[in-house]
């Protein structure tokens, strides 16, 4: 087991500081402030991204694959009213280079059904659908399992 802390400080209007560990952010509201920094909203949602990125790559680098490039573009639905709630997340898994397929497409089912922490406690409120693209052609779609 592990045990994580943070430190959020209310700095003006609907801004905070935040502290984890030796790195300091800044969040934000986009109505009646500043909005510069990101939501608590899209934090989650760049967790999601930023946790199944680590994992897919690993995995990759694990398989030899030669990635030049990669990069997930995450988006999210989100309900009306108070509170507003992710309905349904989509994530889009985009690598360039010569990679096999297969080996991309486990490594990203692995995170989306195993691995990915913060994918499998989203997933327990909202769906989380994945599409995986290789040299911009769209190879596989599914949706996390955990």
């Amino acid at each position: 087991m592990s045990h994580m802390t943070c430190t959020t400080t209310w700095t003006e209007k609907l801004s905070f500081d935040t502290q984890v560990r030796s790195h300091q952010f800044f969040m934000d509201s986009k109505i009646n402030s500043f909005d510069k920094g990101p939501t608590p909203k899209e934090l989650v949602l760049a967790g999601i991204a930023g946790c199944s990125a680590m994992d897919v790559i690993s995995l990759l680098h694990k398989y030899k694959q030669p990635v030049k490039q990669f990069h997930i573009d995450s988006e999210t639905d989100t309900s009306d009213g108070h509170p507003s709630v992710f309905t349904k997340v989509t994530v889009k898994y985009r690598v360039e280079g010569e990679v096999d397929p297969d080996k991309y497409k486990e490594a990203v089912h692995l995170s989306m059904t195993k691995y990915c922490g913060v994918s499998a406690m989203i997933s327990k409120a909202c769906p989380i659908f994945y599409e995986v693209y290789l040299n911009g052609q769209l190879i596989h779609h599914d949706r996390a399992q955990f």
